[in-house]
């Protein structure tokens, strides 16, 4: 394991998840989905977007990358991603696409700000970009003088029935993508990705349409291991230590919910929401370790501290946070993951690397590797 980039975890910081404190229930921030571009049960296989080796699959992960403040941050992740390309040893290392882990524009995932926050840096980057919607890509601006409906862009960008110029992406000549549904699965050789679309409000919500569909697809998922690894994606963390979230009760009841009722456990969890890096594991009473990786620090100009063990607001006593240590996290740098998976007799082996970029943007500088880890999956 990599040194943090701050201190240790030490008693000064929560070294396990925390929730905030008397919060207020914004539940009514919910927003109707849209209809879904495709069919049931929502699969794209990542074949019909270009070719994949079934031994090793390699991309890049991020969220929360829109900028309004400061866009320079989200302009030297985007062009960090994109230098990994020219350095990598193709046949083994470089990237085949982007996952994006929500809020890809603030405040009200308005078209008109995909060119400054999402068109314009990523002009350059050299692979496809799939993603799944963060609650500020569903929210709507009542202000805006021509009315819209949530998810309008996003749909517009990633869930086209068909690839084709988006209307709104200037000068870049953005084409989009054609994911089937706001929650779909990418299916690849080595590992179904999963993607779930918590909506709007703080701590997320999931309704019963999409929560039937998640069970079916962990089985659907299960049934072909040990040959693919299951990940799981959705916007909202479910375990964080940081001050200005903290940890969505909501999202950790519907996924162990969930994994109990349909019998299989994702083999690592992915989310954005929170403005900084974050690994968790969590132990089971099997004795199986379950990643929860926090990846929210993609450019939006303000980060999130973790939070301090005097601050009342805040509370790591909860049965739900039992069992879960924060292993390793970075609160003062934005950065990016790079995932590979590979074949390997026993089943299927992750690696995943967080880098960060310098944060003084006067200051000359690449990517840093600031965090590795590994697990090898095989049931």
């Amino acid at each position: 394991m990599l040194p943090l980039l701050m201190s240790a975890v030490t008693n000064e910081r929560h070294d396990t998840p925390v929730i905030k404190l008397n919060q207020p229930d914004d539940s009514h921030k919910f927003r109707p989905l849209p209809k879904p571009s495709g069919r049931y049960p929502y699969h794209l296989p990542l074949e019909d977007i270009q070719a994949a080796s079934d031994q090793k699959l390699v991309f890049h992960m991020v969220g929360d990358t829109g900028g309004i403040l400061n866009p320079d941050f989200q302009s030297k992740v985007a062009a960090e991603m994109s230098r990994q390309f020219n350095i990598a040893n193709v046949a083994h290392d470089s990237p085949q696409f982007l996952y994006h882990l929500g809020d890809i524009v603030y405040h009200h995932g308005e078209a008109e700000h995909y060119y400054q926050q999402f068109f314009a840096p990523y002009r350059q980057y050299p692979a496809p970009v799939f993603a799944i919607a963060g609650n500020h890509d569903s929210d709507i601006n009542p202000d805006n003088k021509i009315p819209y409906q949530s998810l309008d862009a996003f749909i517009a960008v990633f869930c086209d029935t068909a690839s084709r110029k988006i209307n709104f992406c200037g000068d870049t000549g953005w084409k989009s993508m054609v994911q089937p549904n706001v929650y779909w699965t990418l299916q690849t050789p080595l590992a179904n990705i999963i993607g779930l679309y918590s909506n709007t409000p703080k701590y997320g919500v999931i309704e019963n349409e999409q929560r039937n569909w998640f069970i079916e697809e962990l089985k659907a998922a299960g049934a072909e291991r040990p040959g693919k690894a299951i990940l799981v994606c959705l916007h909202h963390a479910p375990y964080t230590a940081d001050i200005n979230h903290g940890s969505s009760l909501p999202m950790i009841s519907f996924l162990e919910e969930a994994f109990e009722e349909s019998g299989v456990r994702a083999d690592i969890v992915f989310s954005g929401h929170v403005h900084n890096y974050q690994r968790f594991h969590k132990q089971y009473p099997d004795g199986k370790i379950l990643p929860f990786i926090v990846a929210g620090a993609g450019g939006f100009d303000q980060l999130h501290s973790i939070a301090t063990i005097d601050n009342p607001a805040f509370s790591a006593q909860h049965p739900l946070l039992q069992d879960v240590k924060l292993e390793n996290y970075c609160e003062n740098k934005h950065g990016f993951l790079k995932i590979s998976l590979s074949r390997v007799e026993a089943g299927i082996n992750l690696t995943g690397e967080y880098y960060t970029i310098p944060h003084q943007l006067t200051v000359e500088g690449h990517a840093e590797l600031a965090d590795r880890f590994n697990f090898c999956f095989d049931v």
